[in-house]
């Protein structure tokens, strides 16, 4: 069967390392989240204080996504991520704050990211696009899911675009792998292509 649709370009945050289509556009030799985060945020995208406010998961899907929207001038983008450990990191903080009875100080500012979908709200605000978004949750990355969901957006014409991909942090590890779906591009858009370009950035 002909292919509708391409993958226009990718990306992927890991071990320090931010790339784009493969090449790196940011390195550190920076262990921790936090601090991987500052150095990639004031390289990659710099005028954004909010970025500081955010979770920890939103932090790496905006980064993520950042280097694949920030010249992209259509606003027609839907959103399908996936990820293992939905906002547990998030919880986790949320839960220390209320758990000692005598220490009762549950934050609002925490609260608001105690659901995964949070990061895909941050990213529509920071590149003012709109359309449909869902997040799954699953034990690990899934191109059937994504590809098909996808598909079926642009099938229905409920997007011009979609950004796909997972987006994980859990303590101190982290891995995003971002992509967007398009009706012309570098790459088949099938499972065998997403799964290969998802390999190929955890193999740098």
């Amino acid at each position: 069967m002909e292919n509708r649709y391409y993958i226009e370009s990718f990306s992927h945050v890991n071990n320090g390392i931010v790339s784009v289509n493969g090449t790196p556009v940011f390195k550190t030799l920076e262990t921790d989240f936090k601090s991987v985060m500052k150095l990639a945020y004031k390289q990659l995208i710099v005028d954004y204080p909010k970025f500081f406010k955010m979770d920890n998961l939103s932090k790496l899907g905006l980064l993520a996504a950042n280097v694949l929207l920030r010249e992209e001038s259509e606003k027609n983008i839907a959103m399908v991520f996936s990820n293992r450990a939905s906002s547990l990191d998030t919880d986790r903080g949320y839960q220390d704050s209320i758990k000692d009875a005598t220490q009762y100080y549950p934050s609002p500012a925490v609260f608001v990211y105690t659901l995964a979908n949070i990061c895909m709200g941050e990213i529509s605000i920071k590149h003012k696009i709109h359309s449909e978004n869902c997040f799954f949750v699953m034990d690990e990355f899934s191109p059937e899911t994504l590809s098909s969901y996808a598909a079926e957006l642009m099938d229905e014409n409920k997007a011009k675009k979609v950004l796909c991909g997972w987006v994980d942090v859990d303590n101190e590890k982290y891995d995003a792998f971002l992509y967007v779906v398009a009706k012309k591009g570098t790459f088949v858009h099938s499972d065998a292509e997403i799964n290969r370009l998802y390999k190929t950035t955890h193999e740098q």
